[in-house]
């Protein structure tokens, strides 16, 4: 137990340093889902890959949580959080969000992250507002979103198609120039898998 939580602290520092130095970590995607998207710890040889599958087919994770659903367009969403009785985000909805936004091909690097742009100086960051439905947002995150309420956290993943592939322009986009530089590394180049995964709490719905 001791040597994983040491390997799995060495390998998420990795990731950190990475950005600053701008290089790449060589960690397999399927790690990182594994230990991001499904909340296991990174092993350099997993012993259970028969457990998971890649990015667009992921399986019940092996402690018994719920699996990622998938939408109409491809888009996979798993709740961490549900309320019930409150007002469910729909088309129409105004909606104000916390979020932040990995690229899944370069093992996690954030390209996205509300709290980068922290105009109160309080460290509250800066919620993503908009209206649902208003061509302003990435139609994959939207999609994703449908069903949420005030106080609900769900992770997304949104297939190229449905998010910076073909809408580059569309929002949510990078606060920082790191950011920026990290997201364009991936959209810019089309060899790459431009896949992206956000983590999304609903701070308000209107």
């Amino acid at each position: 137990m001791v040597m994983i939580l040491v390997s799995s602290i060495a390998l998420f520092f990795a990731i950190a340093n990475q950005t600053a130095h701008g290089f790449r970590v060589n960690i397999p995607r399927r790690s990182f889902v594994e230990a991001v998207v499904l909340g296991t710890p990174f092993l350099a040889n997993a012993q259970s890959d028969e457990q998971f599958g890649e990015v667009g087919q992921l399986q019940s994770t092996p402690n018994g949580e719920a699996p990622f659903r998938t939408i109409s367009n491809g888009v996979q969403v798993k709740d961490f959080r549900i309320f019930g009785g409150g007002t469910p985000v729909q088309k129409g909805s105004k909606v104000e969000l916390t979020l932040k936004g990995r690229l899944i091909n370069l093992n996690g690097v954030v390209f996205y992250d509300t709290k980068s742009k922290d105009v109160s100086g309080f460290g509250e960051g800066t919620p993503l507002v908009f209206t649902v439905g208003d061509g302003t947002v990435l139609p994959g995150l939207e999609s994703g979103l449908i069903g949420m309420e005030k106080g609900a956290i769900r992770r997304i993943i949104v297939p190229g198609e449905v998010g910076y592939a073909a809408n580059p322009d569309l929002e949510p986009r990078p606060l920082t120039d790191v950011e920026k530089r990290a997201l364009d590394s991936v959209v810019k180049n089309p060899r790459r898998d431009q896949t992206v995964m956000f983590d999304v709490k609903v701070e308000r719905v209107r």
